[in-house]
């Protein structure tokens, strides 16, 4: 498969291109910045430079033309303000659905945020981010025809992976590790069963193959 990844450099999608590369598969990773190329390439994946800001609608579809699948594992990061997760966290995701689209490209997939809600209130930076992580998923619920999967980890940790987590329509607050969040990506990827959904992971007791099959046969 070739699956293209916005957000390319950031830790989920590392871990997401790595067990890619490593079953031979072809992960693409869009970034803005080229000086991140070399770390891609080290994880097995082809970079793109694309800043999803400016981006047009054609450059970005280019770029997901021939792909079997899109993750959109972008965000603003921890130190920006709230004018940057209105333009990334949902400005972005919503050009990338948009490009896939067009690029005729169904499966997406969207590495979202436990509490993601349009109508979150709060002043805070965190009150913002969720309002726009919230409004991104609602576009590609109602906006798009994809098959999308939405996925909403609990605390992200860079402990080990224990492989063993809980995956529902909503589990409670929890950490998970980036690791099995990367691990539950590629199981969802391999299971288009699981469009239509929004799911909510944190570290639990059940394999992450199992728990993907499960919520696909619910």
């Amino acid at each position: 498969m070739r699956i293209v990844i916005a957000g390319g450099h950031g830790q989920i999608a590392l871990r997401l291109e790595r067990l890619l590369a490593a079953r031979g598969d072809e992960a693409v990773g869009i970034i803005r910045n080229p000086e991140q190329s070399g770390d891609l390439r080290a994880a097995g994946a082809e970079p793109v430079v694309l800043d999803l800001e400016s981006a047009t609608l054609d450059q970005t579809a280019e770029v997901l033309r021939g792909a079997d699948a899109a993750v959109f594992a972008a965000g603003a990061g921890p130190n920006s303000g709230t004018e940057r997760k209105d333009t990334v966290d949902r400005g972005a995701a919503v050009l990338f659905a948009d490009a896939a689209e067009r690029a005729g490209v169904r499966r997406y997939i969207v590495v979202s945020a436990m509490g993601a809600d349009p109508d979150h209130p709060g002043d805070e930076v965190f009150d913002a981010y969720l309002r726009a992580k919230g409004a991104a998923d609602a576009y590609v619920r109602s906006r798009t025809a994809l098959d999308w999967t939405i996925l909403r980890p609990g605390m992200l940790t860079n402990d080990a992976g224990t492989g063993q987590v809980q995956l529902s329509v909503s589990t409670g607050r929890a950490p998970v590790p980036r690791d099995d969040v990367a691990a539950a990506l590629l199981e969802l990827l391999d299971t288009p069963a699981t469009a239509g959904l929004t799911l909510e992971l944190v570290s639990g007791s059940v394999p992450v193959t199992v728990a993907v099959k499960d919520v696909a046969g619910n």
